[in-house]
């Protein structure tokens, strides 16, 4: 319920609007270029992770990890898997908006990036409490692709391979 009222607020308030983008393949260009800032908590995570595994005070460097270094290590693995579901999604979505919707694109993006964050800061506070930060995450993306399979299905099934 939270992530349409975000999203909807964000695309009516904020004072952006999406550069004008005729062709196809400035679309995905476009998509692209948003996408690389949705790696920034990927990257964040990896940093934090490699510190942590530097600070351990382990003497076996490849032994058992620590609750700290778990956490880190599979947020990084999750986000990864959980950015290319995106990134594909988006690329798709961009192909389908009308122009004066192509604004959504960095808007999930970003939404995509705090939702990760605050995912790794609601894990590491304790497992029970990530559901918020993975529904942030995952409710969206789901949107996306239903989005995605009506307009290859049911708006130009014409143009589904070509």
């Amino acid at each position: 319920l939270l992530c349409p009222c975000l999203i909807y607020g964000a695309y009516i308030f904020l004072p952006f609007d999406a550069p004008l983008l005729p062709t196809v393949s400035a679309r995905l260009v476009y998509t692209l270029r948003c996408a690389a800032f949705a790696t920034f908590p990927i990257v964040l995570g990896m940093i934090v992770s490699g510190i942590s595994r530097l600070c351990s005070s382990a003497l076996e460097p490849f032994g058992e990890l620590h609750r700290e270094m778990e956490i880190h290590r599979t947020y990084v693995s999750q986000s990864v898997h959980l950015f290319i579901l995106y990134f594909f999604n988006m690329a798709v979505l961009a192909t389908y908006l009308p122009q004066e919707l192509l604004k959504l694109i960095p808007l999930l993006t970003g939404l995509f990036a705090i939702s990760r964050l605050i995912f790794w800061m609601s894990y590491a506070i304790g497992r029970s409490f990530r559901a918020f930060g993975f529904s942030l995450t995952f409710l969206p993306l789901l949107a996306m692709l239903l989005w995605n399979l009506y307009g290859m299905f049911v708006l130009e099934p014409e143009n589904l391979l070509s």
